[in-house]
C-alpha cells in the first residue's frame, strides 16, 4: 500500500519512498529528562508511534530511534536546586518517561540513545566541521558558521537576515556572527563536562541529535520527526551541521512536525492552572487508552484541544468497543483503516472507520483495528472489563439517600455511602434523576456488606 506523508521541507504531501525498502529508518527528537512528561510531550510520541506501527505493517524492517537528552542546562539547574546528582535525576526521569508513555500504549523505539553516551561522536563531528571551515573555536567554545551553509532557513522558510531581525540571538564576544550557534561550550567545576580539543566542556543541544542520528541511522535516512516548536532553531541547525559534516545535500528525506496541544481551548501553562502531566491524568483515574484515543482523534498537523468532554466521550466509546470485542477472535485490519492511516496518518478518519466496524458488529475486524491504533492490547483492559455484578439494590438505596440529602441539605450520609462504594471498586455515575453504579475490575463485594 502506498503511504503519503506531509513533508515540511517541501510543504507538500508526498509518496513515501524509502532509501532502502529493506530497512526504513526514522529519528524522532526525544525528551530532555529532568521532570515528568506533560501532556504536550506525549503528542509527538503518539504521532510517531502510529507511524512506526504503520510502517511495520508495510516494510520488513523499521529502525526507529528516539533519544534522551541527558545533558542540558535545565537538568543542571534541577540538580543544583534539589541537591541530587545529575545521574540520579536523569535515570529516574528517563524511567518515568518510559513508564508514562508505555501507559498510553506507545511502543518502545528500537534505539533510545542517551546523549552522554555519544560525546566522542559529537567531538569528532565538530572537529570535522572546523576542519571544513564550517565552524570555528574561540574562548573554549566551538561555533557553527551559519552563513557558510547556503540553504540555512529553508526548512522553516526564513532568511538569515529576517531571523536576526526577528529573533533574540545571543551576541557574544566569541561569536563571529550573531546567528552562529554553539556546538561546544565550556563547563565550570560544578557543571558536567568532558575533555575536548577546546577544553573541558559539554555539547550544545543541536549537535547531540546530529551525532546520534548519524551513529545509528547513517549520514542520510528516511524520516525525521518532532513537534513544530523544534523546527527552528533545532531542526534547522541539525540540517546545517549534519549536511556540512557528512557531505550530503540532506539529512532526512522527509521532515514531519506535529502541531501543539491546548487544554479547553487555551495554551497549557502553569499560570493558567491548566498544566498537567500524563502521570497526573493517570493518577486521576483517566485510563491510558482514553488519553491516547483523545489525542488521536485530531489530525497531527492540527492543534489538539484536550477537553473533559472529549475524555468522557472517548471513555464511553472505548467501553462500548471493548464490550463488542470481548470474546471475539482477532481478525484482519480492513483496507479502509490502513488507507486512512496511509494518507498522512489520518487518525480521525481511521477512527470513523472503527465506528463503522462497531455499527456493523464486526468484532474481529474492530479488535484488529484497535490493535493497530494502539488502544487494544492482548486483552480488554481491566478498567473496561464488563462485570456481571447486580448492583441494582445499591443503586436504589443510594438514590433514596440522595433524595433525602437534597431535601435536608445534609450530605454526610450520602458522601459516606459514595466513599464506601468507591472503596469497594464501584464507579459512581451521577445522573439528574438517579445514579448508575458500575463494578470495576477491582470490585470487592465484601466491602459493601457493612453498607447501611
Amino acid at each position: 500500500m502506498d503511504i503519503h506523508l506531509y513533508n515540511t521541507a517541501t510543504r507538500s504531501k508526498e509518496l513515501f519512498a524509502p532509501l532502502d525498502p529493506e530497512n526504513v529508518r526514522m529519528y524522532v527528537c526525544g525528551p530532555t529528562v529532568y521532570d515528568r512528561a506533560h501532556l504536550g510531550n506525549a503528542r509527538p510520541v503518539l504521532v510517531f508511534d502510529i507511524l512506526y506501527r504503520l510502517l511495520k505493517t508495510q516494510y520488513p524492517h523499521v529502525t526507529y530511534v528516539r533519544n534522551f537528552t541527558d545533558v542540558d542546562d535545565k537538568i543542571n539547574a534541577r540538580a543544583a536546586e534539589s541537591g541530587r546528582s545529575i545521574g540520579e535525576i536523569t535515570a529516574e526521569t528517563s524511567q518515568w518517561f518510559l513508564d508514562d508513555m508505555g501507559a498510553i500504549g506507545a511502543l518502545e523505539p528500537d534505539h533510545m540513545p542517551r546523549a552522554t553516551a555519544y560525546i566522542a561522536e559529537m567531538v569528532e563531528m565538530i572537529e570535522g566541521l572546523i576542519d571544513g571551515g564550517f565552524a570555528y573555536a574561540k574562548e573554549g567554545h566551538a561555533l557553527f558558521r551559519v552563513r557558510e551553509y547556503a540553504r540555512y532557513g529553508k526548512l522553516s522558510g526564513r532568511s538569515v537576515d529576517d531571523m536576526i531581525a526577528g529573533a533574540r540571538v545571543e551576541v557574544a564576544p566569541y561569536k563571529e556572527d550573531p546567528m552562529d550557534f554553539v556546538l561546544w561550550k565550556p563547563s565550570d567545576a560544578q557543571t558536567p563536562g568532558w575533555d575536548s580539543p577546546w577544553g573541558r566542556g559539554r555539547p550544545g543541544w543541536h549537535i547531540e541529535c546530529s551525532a546520534m542520528a548519524k551513529a545509528l541511522l547513517g549520514p542520510q535516512f528516511d524520516i525525521h520527526g518532532g513537534g513544530n516548536d523544534l523546527m527552528f532553531p533545532h531542526h534547522e541547525n541539525e540540517i546545517a551541521q549534519s549536511c556540512c559534516a557528512n557531505g550530503t545535500d540532506r539529512m532526512a528525506n522527509v521532515w514531519m512536525h506535529n502541531e501543539m496541544l491546548q487544554v479547553e481551548g487555551k495554551k497549557m501553562s502553569k499560570s493558567l492552572g491548566n498544566f498537567f502531566t500524563v502521570r497526573d491524568l493517570l493518577e486521576q483515574g483517566v485510563p491510558g487508552e482514553v488519553i491516547r484515543f483523545v489525542m488521536l482523534s485530531t489530525h497531527y498537523r492540527k492543534p489538539m484541544d484536550w477537553t473533559e468532554k472529549k475524555r468522557e466521550e472517548a471513555e464511553a466509546t472505548l467501553r462500548k468497543w471493548y464490550a463488542q470485542v470481548e470474546g471475539a477472535n482477532e481478525g484482519k485490519v480492513t483496507e479502509a483503516v490502513t488507507t486512512a492511516l496511509a494518507d498522512d496518518l489520518n487518525t480521525p478518519q481511521a477512527i470513523v472507520e472503527l465506528h463503522q466496524l462497531s455499527q456493523k458488529g464486526d468484532g474481529s475486524a474492530l479488535w484488529a483495528a484497535m490493535r493497530l491504533l494502539g488502544v487494544m492490547g492482548d486483552a480488554v483492559p481491566g478498567w473496561a472489563a464488563v462485570s456481571d455484578a447486580d448492583l441494582s439494590a445499591y443503586e436504589a438505596a443510594f438514590s433514596s439517600v440522595r433524595a433525602d440529602a437534597m431535601q435536608t441539605k445534609d450530605f454526610s450520609k450520602l458522601d459516606a455511602m459514595k466513599q464506601m462504594l468507591i472503596a469497594a471498586g464501584v464507579e459512581v455515575k451521577m445522573r439528574k434523576d438517579g445514579v448508575d453504579l458500575v463494578a470495576g475490575p477491582s470490585f470487592d463485594p465484601v466491602k459493601l456488606e457493612s453498607m447501611p
